[in-house]
């Protein structure tokens, strides 16, 4: 299969950015650079290769998926079925972090309240080479993923608990979580990269998406630390809700995404 032909066939079937796709997964069959697929010639394996993951995006299966692997803050995280596909809004947690703490060698304590593939956590830990961190994730193939990310990348200052977040016990001065946060009634309208291959339980926020906040505004107060933070992702148009449902806490501000879409909700305990 060329490359143009491959280009074809994921346009057909609404990729985004087929020809973007089609190189990389060129470039991932034979181990170089996008830049390098143009003038290459791949060995007959090498092309079969090339045509069975061509036919595996097609069929919509995310590209991370397909790899094994997804950039993060610069991070190469393992990730595979079961777990979230980290995605670059999510960096907006980290930016926000490094704002609130400007000592990049304080002695932190971090939470990750349903760690997924482990990237906020690990992120974090490397921006602050001194702090620990405990992630929690209740799935047993998103927990695999998130306990060899953060083994491989961070060591032993991160800790990855198979439990529910529910189960956590502070104090921390950090709290991070990407709960899922999307209307049940909204998922089947998602990408069909996301509808048919992503984990549902790390999507669905129940009928209005608000249901894990719920939940967090009863948690939270008794795992801050006084003066503690924590950085809660949410959806498009829910910033005037969320930002009411945290009694006990004061609401700093909502900060927007690369897009201008509210995205972070910054939360201190007085």
């Amino acid at each position: 299969m060329t490359l143009e032909e491959a280009t074809r066939r994921l346009a057909e079937v609404g990729v985004d950015n087929p020809r973007t796709d089609a190189r990389l997964l060129l470039a991932h069959v034979l181990g170089t650079s996008r830049d390098q697929t143009l003038t290459a010639t791949p060995a007959p394996e090498q092309s079969a290769q090339f045509a069975a993951l061509v036919a595996r995006r097609a069929g919509r299966e995310p590209f991370a998926y397909i790899t094994g692997r997804k950039e993060f803050w610069s991070l190469n995280l393992d990730v595979g079925p079961g777990v979230l596909i980290p995605r670059p809004d999510t960096e907006t947690l980290i930016e926000e972090a490094l704002r609130i703490v400007p000592d990049r060698n304080a002695l932190l304590r971090i939470a990750d309240l349903g760690a997924g593939s482990g990237a906020i956590l690990i992120a974090a830990l490397k921006e602050f080479p001194n702090a620990t961190g405990v992630g929690f994730e209740f799935s047993q193939a998103a927990y695999a993923y998130a306990h060899a990310n953060a083994a491989r990348l961070i060591g032993a200052r991160a800790e990855i608990r198979q439990s529910p977040w529910q189960e956590a016990e502070g104090p921390f001065d950090l709290i991070f979580c990407n709960p899922p946060y999307i209307p049940s009634g909204e998922i089947e309208s998602l990408e069909p990269d996301v509808v048919r291959f992503e984990p549902r339980q790390a999507l669905d926020g129940g009928p209005d998406g608000l249901a894990a906040f719920s939940g967090l505004a009863e948690l939270l107060p008794g795992l801050l630390k006084p003066g503690g933070h924590s950085l809660l992702e949410i959806g498009r148009g829910q910033e005037s809700t969320v930002g009411s449902l945290f009694k006990g806490l004061e609401l700093l501000r909502i900060v927007p995404d690369l897009a201008g879409i509210p995205r972070c909700v910054i939360l201190r305990k007085p």
